[in-house]
């Protein structure tokens, strides 16, 4: 089970909460130019409110406090921080950092910040964006930045969440700011942003810093035993799991997916020494679990973000589904911990998001969303059996806090354990927010 160090938390974002995307100073993010392209977010939703964290975050953090969190994982929002993506720092943007760090010390709670959650100054995006080395390099100078501003305050770092998504979703298939449509670039992207984690992790780490980075990863397995769905499931394990997972355990891209991508790039963007650097010892891996994948071979080539995989596709393994349609399974994550303590040299980890959007419904008495107590449970029962087989499992991280802005699905897919009113901005604590704030009172299930 659960020890009494175990780190119970919440996580969110600096663009999906924050708003105030034009006040203090802030920059425009790649995230900002793509949500006023006309058809890019449903319902044509912007991250220029959200849930105004930005201005509400003291009320947002005794509400952590009221649940008995101890844990807030949070990003950074570079351009808030560094508006052209170099440069001078905006001390505006920084002070509130550090004003949501203290708050959050001064209630017990430990600061989790992010320093890349999606949403790239957009100078640099103008200058290649991610594609482009130079963008790693500045991503190290800007972490460097917030260290000397944060470094006094905060242990725990998380370099970079869900480079797969940074990657291919918003450079292969354009589903993700920056929209581009680019397999190619997305390879040269998946790349630079592992170097970026690098090099940002050689200029944070300290005696008292501990560096780590979140991966979207999940349990892939084919429909049967055929070799087109035995294939179907190494393309699609390699491509979410292994390009990112062996050179940051292993020091080395795993061979089969470098032949897979061979047919969509070659690697002279990979110079000597980057993998060194992306292989440096990692203070902990944070997980990013939501659902399983099942999968096959198909006869049809489709484009889709895994690249070098067209004879792929996605099928239907008949479980009940979130929202926002993707199947729940929670042995899927067991799965996942279990294989990443069987097959890669052991760092302790983090679930640094897990959670469900679902239909919820304001009642004169409150939000009762059982759907969700039920996923969170099965997870959380999970995460207390891989501790039990040996997984370093240190620490979990609900998401999300609060509803929010869910990227190009708009204000729709509700995700909080709190319910956020976007035209009064008021919060409503739902019942998993109980339910949640008990399991973390009794320190397990």
């Amino acid at each position: 089970m659960f020890d009494p160090g175990f780190l119970w938390g919440a996580a969110t974002s600096s663009y999906q909460i924050e708003g105030a995307v034009a006040e203090d100073g802030r920059g425009p993010s790649i995230w900002d130019t793509f949500a006023a392209t006309p058809g890019a977010i449903q319902g044509g939703d912007t991250g220029a409110v959200a849930a105004d964290h930005y201005h509400r975050f003291p009320g947002d953090v005794a509400l952590m406090a009221g649940l008995g969190l101890r844990g807030y994982r949070f990003s950074l929002a570079w351009p808030r921080i560094q508006p052209t993506g170099s440069g001078a720092v905006n001390q505006r943007g920084l002070d509130f950092y550090r004003r949501l760090t203290d708050t959050l010390l001064d209630q017990g709670i430990q600061p989790w910040p992010t320093l890349y959650h999606w949403d790239l100054p957009q100078p640099l995006e103008d200058r290649g964006g991610w594609p482009a080395r130079d963008t790693a390099e500045r991503f190290a100078e800007y972490a460097a930045l917030v260290h000397e501003a944060l470094g006094d305050r905060v242990t725990h770092w998380t370099t970079l969440n869900e480079p797969w998504c940074s990657a291919f979703l918003g450079y292969a298939t354009g589903r993700h700011a920056p929209g581009r449509r680019d397999p190619a670039a997305a390879v040269r992207a998946a790349h630079h942003l592992l170097l970026g984690h690098g090099l940002a992790a050689e200029a944070i780490r300290g005696d008292d810093s501990h560096v780590g980075i979140t991966l979207n990863l999940t349990h892939v397995t084919p429909v049967g035993t055929e070799p087109a769905d035995l294939d179907a499931a190494r393309r699609i394990d390699g491509m979410q799991n292994r390009l990112f997972l062996d050179p940051l355990l292993r020091g080395a891209y795993p061979d089969d997916v470098l032949a897979d991508l061979r047919e969509v790039t070659g690697f002279g963007h990979v110079h000597d020494g980057d993998l060194k650097r992306i292989g440096a010892s990692l203070d902990h891996l944070g997980v990013n679990y939501y659902a399983p994948m099942l999968v096959a071979g198909s006869s049809t080539p489709t484009q889709s973000a895994y690249v070098g995989s067209p004879l792929v596709r996605v099928a239907d393994g008949g479980r009940p589904r979130t929202a926002m349609g993707w199947e729940i399974d929670e042995r899927g994550l067991l799965e996942l911990l279990l294989r990443l303590k069987d097959d890669y040299p052991a760092v302790p980890l983090y679930i640094t998001e897990n959670g469900a959007a679902f239909d919820d419904v304001v009642e004169h008495d409150g939000v009762h969303d059982a759907h969700r107590v039920a996923y969170l449970d099965g997870h959380l029962r999970s995460c207390a059996q891989a501790i039990g087989h040996g997984v370093p499992l240190k620490g979990y991280f609900v998401w999300s806090l609060l509803d929010n802005f869910e990227w190009s699905f708009g204000y729709g897919p509700r995700f909080g354990i709190v319910h956020v009113d976007y035209a009064t901005q008021h919060r409503t604590p739902k019942d998993s927010a109980r339910w949640y704030a008990e399991v973390i009172r009794r320190g397990g299930l």
